[in-house]
């Protein structure tokens, strides 16, 4: 018989050996505590998710080795036996496999304002500034990185009582301090705010398309028409975008995002992501911010185009095309959609006069040399993407009334410059005498008038009005056409759909636009935020400073 002694021993044994047995059992499970043995969490917590594999009642099953009970998730290591080195050097390894519990019930989803949420701002944590793992919470608003125990977000949530949010990469909502995803169809219209889409088919009809949005508000917006914030004298952003808008193949390429998958630059990137927003039926508000764009352009112009400094449109349509060329263009294809759309070829004969006294020597010195040695004829040909037009410069002296008299001239007098016989003088980088004719028509044609000069001291505004024709520019009458082959029709005749306007004194004023909706063929003038209807008639009554055509086919 044993003692009593002996008998309180092998107890305490046996319950060593049934706790020992218990954590080397790989079936027991393990709640998922965080371990104080193990560095920080990891704010990237979304990566192995994506491996999870969920059956049909919802719950998260990965090859047997996640479990449930009583609707709370848990964790499972393997350990070896009694062998303290092999978990300590777990502790510097990567990830844990955790296993993530999907619910279709949050009773949390009532508190979710969609008033407050506006996503058109860059994706950066309100605390630590990281652009890594950010989600969104849908009940203030604000970012957050994160959803561990240590993170921002997880703070947030006990501090405010704030708990569904949004990743705002893979658009999964969870509910936060518990950890489970939110799998809910109220929450799509959250979604679709975040990433729009448009199938081929939706981007095929969006000009058919005659019905009004309405926003949370109540107010109706036009998708397509609505207006961009100035967020700091950035209206010639705003104008020129809204201007490409009506460039339907354009559009439409950046419409679906999978025509640039291929493209890695977050210009093309932000882009297509502000079209998508722009043309989006199913806004909370009825504008649009172009903030992560014009971050883009910051950082793709290396600071030439910003925020608070106003700019030419002008200068910036050039740039923002030829960028987005670079950008688009594959090793395969030389082409882009920018040069389908807006590329022309120009004929350019130069001649050059006065030759330099050195060169006039070499002439002497050489095999008898150009007999007209004061003339040198160059002919070229080279694409363009717009043209620009001079206008005639304005009377110095005032009329009887004390009074500028305001010129007026025809679009087709200025461009005469094109019709092959026309001479423009030039200075820079020497004087010559210029010959254009255009060889290719492009499908839409830019043209820009030449309002600004600048001098030595200051710049001047040209305030010469503009008269050109709404419909039917035929552009045959007035410049030599290239003649084409008998079975393809030549297309000369354009028809207007942005004009660019700017009002004020040269360095200041604010830019705005007539833009047409093809839909019903009605005109609507855009300043930023202010969208309104207007009369075909007034858009030629302004100073009119670049003009969109778009080719009849």
């Amino acid at each position: 018989m044993k003692t009593e002694r002996e008998e309180s021993t092998d107890a305490v044994n046996e319950e060593g050996a049934a706790k020992r047995q218990k954590l080397l059992d790989p079936s027991s499970p393990q709640l998922a505590f965080e371990n104080p043995l193990l560095p920080l969490a990891s704010y990237d917590d979304d990566e192995e998710e994506e491996d999870d594999k969920r059956d049909g009642g919802g719950r998260v099953v990965n090859d047997g080795r996640r479990g449930e009970r009583n609707g709370r998730s848990y964790q499972e290591e393997e350990m070896d036996d009694d062998d303290e080195d092999d978990e300590e050097s777990k502790v510097g390894q990567g990830k844990r496999n955790r296993s993530i519990e999907v619910r279709r019930d949050c009773p949390y989803l009532d508190t979710v304002n969609r008033q407050v949420l506006d996503f058109d701002f860059e994706k950066f944590c309100s605390v630590s500034l990281s652009n890594l793992n950010v989600y969104a919470c849908l009940v203030c608003g604000k970012y957050f990185q994160g959803r561990g125990q240590k993170s921002h977000a997880y703070t947030h949530s006990l501090e405010a009582g704030h708990h569904v949010y949004i990743n705002l990469r893979t658009e999964k909502v969870y509910c936060l301090p518990d950890g489970y995803e939110v799998i809910d169809p109220s929450l799509d219209d959250i979604r679709h705010v975040l990433n729009p889409r448009f199938s081929r088919e939706q981007v095929l009809q969006i000009d058919q398309n005659r019905q009004w949005s309405r926003t949370l508000d109540g107010s109706d917006y036009l998708p397509g028409m609505v207006g961009l914030n100035n967020i700091k004298e950035t209206d010639f952003v705003n104008v020129t975008i809204q201007s490409l808008m009506r460039v339907t193949p354009l559009r439409n390429f950046f419409l679906i995002p999978e025509n640039y998958a291929h493209c890695k630059s977050q210009l093309v990137l932000r882009f297509g992501e502000l079209f998508r927003k722009i043309w989006h039926a199913r806004n909370f508000k009825g504008q649009v911010s172009p903030h992560e764009f014009l971050q883009a352009v910051m950082k793709a112009s290396k600071k030439r185009f910003r925020i608070g400094a106003q700019s030419d449109p002008v200068e910036f349509m050039s740039w923002l095309l030829n960028t987005l060329h670079r950008d688009l263009k594959s090793p395969k294809r030389g082409s882009s959609i920018i040069h389908q759309c807006f590329q022309g070829e120009l004929e350019v004969v130069k001649e050059i006069h006065g030759k330099t006294i050195g060169e006039k020597r070499e002439n002497e010195n050489g095999d008898g040399g150009n007999k007209r040695d004061n003339e040198a004829m160059e002919t070229s040909k080279m694409p363009f993407l717009m043209l620009g037009l001079d206008l005639p410069p304005p009377p110095l002296f005032k009329d009887i009334m004390e009074k500028n008299i305001i010129p007026q001239v025809p679009l087709f007098n200025i461009l005469k410059k094109f019709d092959g016989e026309t001479v423009t003088e030039v200075v820079r980088p020497r004087t010559a005498r210029m010959r254009y004719r255009v060889t290719k028509l492009p499908r839409y044609i830019i043209l820009h008038m030449r309002r600004f000069t600048k001098n030595n001291f200051f710049v001047e505004k040209n305030p010469t009005l503009v008269n050109f024709p709404v419909k039917n520019l035929e552009l045959k009458d007035y410049i030599p056409l290239p003649v084409r082959n008998e079975n393809e029709k030549l297309r000369s005749k354009y028809d207007l759909i942005a004009n660019i306007v700017h009002d004020g004194k040269p360095g200041e004023g604010s830019y705005r636009v007539f833009v047409q909706r093809k839909s019903e063929e009605l005109w609507y003038e855009m300043q930023d935020l202010h969208v309104s209807e207007t009369l075909p008639q007034m858009v030629a009554l302004s100073e009119t400073y670049m003009q969109i055509y778009e080719q009849q086919q």
